[in-house]
């Protein structure tokens, strides 16, 4: 299980250039998460690079993740990142009970934020602030279709305060803003 492997495997599955990058912005706080807790850099970002490989193909639930999970498993990836990924649906029933599968599940709607922010400004992610962050999740209209309820459990499941969760998702995902275009 490297990175080569789970890009070939999330191209094959997936098209659309807004949700590859959002992938992508997964598995850059995943790897920066798991370089934070001192764990594996490379099953941590795999495990974010292939959270939502599925859903382009099978995109309502239960479909998406249990599709991928079980894609997953013909192809030989372990339990433990197959766990992780079901774990970041609430409605897989699957609980989050490791790290990893703790940090994918409060990163994940909160990259989808962040790009959204981040997007609209004149100099992207560059300058990108915690506080400006902050004020969008307040404007319910502005990117409605992400969830602010997993971006609050995220952070107390993680036990990392708002603020700091914030700040070092918006740092891992400027390290890589090339490939984000952002």
């Amino acid at each position: 299980m490297n990175r080569t492997e789970a890009l070939a495997l999330l191209k094959e599955y997936t098209k659309n250039d807004a949700l590859l990058k959002h992938m992508y912005a997964v598995e850059g706080a995943m790897r920066a998460y798991a370089i934070k807790y001192n764990e594996d850099e490379e099953k941590w970002a795999v495990v974010g690079l292939l959270h939502d490989f599925d859903y382009e193909m099978y995109p309502t639930a239960p479909d998406h993740p249990m599709k991928g999970s079980e894609i997953l498993k013909e192809r030989g990836y372990p339990e433990d990142v197959r766990r992780a990924i079901l774990g970041h649906a609430t409605y897989s029933g699957v609980s989050r009970d490791t790290l990893m599968a703790k940090v994918l599940y409060a990163c994940d709607e909160l990259c989808g934020f962040i790009s959204a922010v981040a997007v609209i400004r004149p100099n992207k992610i560059a300058d990108l602030e915690v506080s400006s962050v902050k004020k969008k999740l307040k404007d319910k209209r502005f990117a409605a279709n992400v969830n602010r309820e997993d971006i609050t459990k995220g952070c107390e499941e993680l036990n990392v305060p708002m603020d700091e969760h914030i700040q070092f998702v918006i740092d891992a995902m400027r390290a890589i803003s090339g490939e984000l275009g952002l």
